[in-house]
C-alpha cells in the first residue's frame, strides 16, 4: 500500500466535530506534474474541493505560492507571473459555486525576488495586474542551514542584505504581505528583520520552521529548547503573525506518514499541542492562524481529521478566541472580504 494516498487515508474515518464552524484554511497549494510530491504530484480544484467538502465548513481558502506554473520564458524575474495568472483562473472558477461554497484561494499569495531590491516593484505591478482582486502579497523562502543534508532556499544572511531589505520595505509601500519561512536556528534573524522593516505584515510559516530529522533528529532536549527561545524573540515582533500546521510533513520528525492505518484526530491533537500550544501562548490567539499546507501535510493524515484535531486543540479557548484562530484572522490578515 502507498502510505499518503487517498486509499489510505480514507481507514481512519471519524464524523466532524462541531461542522458549522466558520475556518478559512490560511495555506495551501496548488500544482502539477509534481513528481516529487508523489502520491499528491496533483493538487488542483478538483482535489482541493474534495478535501474541503468532506464535512468542515470551510468558506475560503488562501493559496500560497509552490513554484507552479511559472512562465517558460521571458526575464527570470517575470516568470512567477504565471503562477498568480494559473491560480487565478482557479479561483475565479471557484468563485462560480460551481465547485461547493467554499471560495477557494480568496486570497493568493505569489512569489518574486525580494533581493531585487527597489526593481522588484515592476514584479509586484505584474503580479498585481494578473489578480487585481485577489493578490495580497508574496512568499520568498529565507531557509538557510549549514549542514549540508539540509535543502536551502536561499543564500545564508539574505535577511539582513540591503537589497533583500530594500525589496522588503517596497512591498511594506504597498501594503502586501510577506509570506516566510525560515529553519529555526534562523528565527533571531528573523526577528531583527522583523524590527527593521516594523510596517510590513509578515507570516511565519509552519509554527516558525522547526526540524526534528537530519541533523537535528533525536536531538528534542538541544532542538525544542532551541526552537522555543526563537519562537519567543519572533513573537515579540507585533508585524508578526504565525501559522499553525505543517507538521505532517516529515522533516517535523512524526512518523504517522509511515503507518499501517493514518491517525486519529485525539492522538493527533494530543501530539501537536505542545507545540502549537506554545505558538499560541506566545503570539496570542490574535496573531494566530491555523493552515492545512496541504498537500504536502496530506502524506500524514485527512483534511477531515486535520480540522478535528486542530478543534479538539483549542476547545478551552473561548468562543471568539476560537473564532479568531480558525476563521478571522486569516480573512483579516489577507484582506478576504466575506
Amino acid at each position: 500500500m502507498a502510505y499518503g494516498g487517498n486509499d489510505w487515508l480514507a481507514l481512519t474515518e471519524e464524523p466532524t466535530l462541531e461542522p458549522d464552524m466558520p475556518i478559512c484554511d490560511a495555506h495551501h497549494h496548488f500544482w502539477d506534474f509534481r513528481r516529487e510530491r508523489v502520491p499528491y504530484h496533483r493538487y488542483l480544484l478538483h482535489e482541493l474541493m474534495a478535501d474541503v467538502n468532506s464535512g468542515h465548513n470551510v468558506r475560503s481558502t488562501v493559496f500560497i505560492e509552490a513554484r507552479a506554473m511559472y512562465r517558460p520564458d521571458g526575464p527570470d524575474e517575470m516568470r512567477p507571473v504565471g503562477e498568480v495568472e494559473f491560480v487565478q483562473g482557479l479561483a475565479a472558477a471557484s468563485a462560480s459555486g460551481l465547485y461547493g461554497p467554499c471560495r477557494a484561494a480568496a486570497a493568493i499569495i505569489g512569489h518574486a525576488n525580494l533581493s531585487l531590491g527597489d526593481g522588484v516593484e515592476r514584479v509586484l505591478d505584474a503580479l498585481q495586474a494578473a489578480s487585481p482582486n485577489r493578490f495580497r502579497g508574496i512568499r520568498h523562502s529565507a531557509g538557510w542551514d549549514p549542514h549540508t543534508e539540509v535543502e536551502n532556499r536561499a543564500p545564508e544572511g539574505m535577511l539582513s542584505s540591503e537589497q533583500f531589505r530594500a525589496g522588503a520595505m517596497v512591498l511594506a509601500r504597498k501594503g502586501l504581505v510577506y509570506e516566510n519561512t525560515v529553519f529555526f536556528p534562523q528565527l533571531h534573524e528573523l526577528a531583527e528583520f522583523a524590527k527593521a522593516i516594523p510596517d510590513l505584515t509578515i507570516v511565519s510559516n509552519h509554527i516558525c520552521g522547526l526540524m526534528r530529522v537530519g541533523p537535528y533528529g533525536n536531538r528534542d532536549d538541544e532542538v525544542i529548547p532551541a526552537w522555543r527561545d526563537g519562537v519567543a524573540a519572533v513573537a515579540q515582533c507585533p508585524n508578526v503573525v504565525v501559522k499553525l500546521g505543517g507538521v505532517g510533513q516529515p522533516r517535523y520528525g512524526f512518523d504517522w506518514h509511515t503507518r499501517e492505518t493514518p491517525i486519529g484526530s485525539e492522538e493527533l491533537a494530543e501530539a501537536m499541542a505542545p507545540l502549537m500550544t506554545y505558538c499560541i501562548e506566545q503570539f496570542g490567539p490574535e496573531r494566530s492562524m491555523f493552515e492545512s499546507n496541504f498537500p504536502p501535510d496530506k502524506v500524514s493524515y485527512s483534511y477531515n481529521v486535520m480540522y478535528n484535531a486542530f478543534k479538539r486543540m483549542t476547545s478551552s479557548y473561548s468562543p471568539s478566541e476560537r473564532a479568531a484562530m480558525l476563521h478571522d484572522n486569516a480573512e483579516r490578515v489577507y484582506s478576504i472580504d466575506a
